[in-house]
């Protein structure tokens, strides 16, 4: 019977979340892991395995904080084509509002990931499936409810939409400037039949 864990994950992986977000994983040492969570290394090895190990739970960790239950709200709750203009108005304003220019932890993860560590490309990857996925039963929708052209597909479509994503979540990291990174979203949207405007 494994022996339960004598500490609150969900603060220590918000604390991991926080050091890799801020640092990258290569950069981020296993002390400074210690430093921010509060455990010992024998605890992070016994728990998690490795730095990788921990560093995986807390990608999960922060991917069901923020991207997961965003895109769930959004199409439960949204016609098609405003969850798409909402997604993207939150993209910006969360990218605005982070004085620390963090960008986006998947896609830092994305940028820094080598073939040496294929686990870590195919979490990546499946996490932008998702991302299109949602974009490409939005547009569908829309398509079918004839509030957007026919064509293109909603696949070749949701694969754009991806790309401007992953552009504008580097982009916000070196140039957070939010006319910038408005201008970045509007003529794809526009050009698809979404009409884009700040959230009021």
């Amino acid at each position: 019977m494994a022996r339960p864990r004598e500490f609150d994950e969900d603060k220590v992986l918000t604390a991991a979340v926080d050091a890799f977000w801020a640092k990258g994983y290569e950069a981020t040492s296993t002390r400074e892991l210690t430093q921010s969570t509060g455990l010992t290394h024998s605890s992070i090895y016994a728990a998690y395995g490795d730095k990788r190990g921990i560093f995986l739970r807390s990608l999960d960790h922060y991917l069901d904080h923020t991207l997961r239950p965003r895109i769930h709200f959004l199409e439960a709750s949204m016609p098609p084509r405003a969850a798409i203009a909402s997604f993207f108005n939150e993209i910006v304003e969360r990218s605005i509002a982070d004085k620390q220019h963090r960008g986006c932890l998947l896609v830092n993860t994305a940028l820094e990931s080598t073939p040496e560590d294929p686990e870590i490309q195919q979490r990546v990857a499946e996490e932008t499936v998702m991302i299109e996925a949602f974009f490409r039963r939005c547009l569908a929708s829309a398509q079918e409810a004839g509030e957007i052209p026919p064509t293109p597909s909603p696949g070749e479509h949701a694969r754009h939409l991806l790309a401007v994503l992953l552009g504008l979540r580097v982009l916000a990291r070196v140039r957070p400037d939010e006319v910038v990174l408005r201008d970045v979203v509007r003529p794809p949207l526009t050009a698809i039949g979404i009409d884009w405007k700040p959230n009021p």
